[in-house]
């Protein structure tokens, strides 16, 4: 599988990603996902360099977006003045569902944003959604706080204020790496 910086002609497809896992997680019994997520902040992290992809073959297997910039509201001044890098959207195929995909894209992102200079791997995850809680805890995080108070990003209440953190570090992940290189976490600020 290769990882890849996703590209302006991408947003359709990503979408579209994103419509059939918030279908899954609707059959699950989940809300997560349901608010449609808006084209041009889509546009505006790829053009940053920040989404990536993996494919499989002709299949896109799954996406990530990993950033230096922290949700509004959710972690305080002192956390955001240590290097962090912050995943979102992470997605994976249903095709490709228990492979542990997501958990080498985690390890992918972790190493990624320690070459940047980040001690900490953060997320935010939805807050009803305890399976999807368990899944990072088993892959290393640890939850720090849940926040419910403030909105959400595209509109609404909050909904993604649970928070957990990893240290960063070199990982093998198994990708065939294809991305540009990370810029220095001192060149962001």
């Amino acid at each position: 599988m290769i990882i890849k910086n996703a590209e302006p002609g991408d947003v359709e497809k990503l979408l579209a990603f994103r419509q059939e896992a918030a279908a899954w997680l609707s059959e699950l019994g989940s809300d997560q996902w349901q608010r449609p997520y808006p084209a041009d902040r889509l546009l505006k992290t790829i053009n940053a360099g920040r989404v990536f992809m993996v494919t499989d073959g002709d299949a896109t297997a799954a996406t990530i977006t990993l950033t230096p910039d922290a949700e509004d509201g959710l972690w305080t001044a002192r956390e955001l003045d240590e290097p962090s890098m912050f995943v979102n959207k992470l997605t994976v195929a249903r095709t490709h569902a228990g492979r542990d995909v997501g958990g080498r894209l985690l390890d992918w992102a972790g190493d990624r944003a320690g070459k940047a200079g980040a001690a900490w791997l953060r997320l935010d995850a939805w807050t009803t959604n305890e399976a999807l809680q368990r899944y990072y805890l088993r892959h290393g995080f640890e939850h720090v706080r849940t926040v419910l108070e403030g909105g959400a990003v595209n509109g609404g209440p909050r909904v993604s204020g649970w928070l957990a953190q990893r240290r960063t570090g070199p990982a093998t992940h198994g990708f065939t790496d294809l991305t540009i290189a990370p810029s220095s976490l001192a060149s962001d600020r």
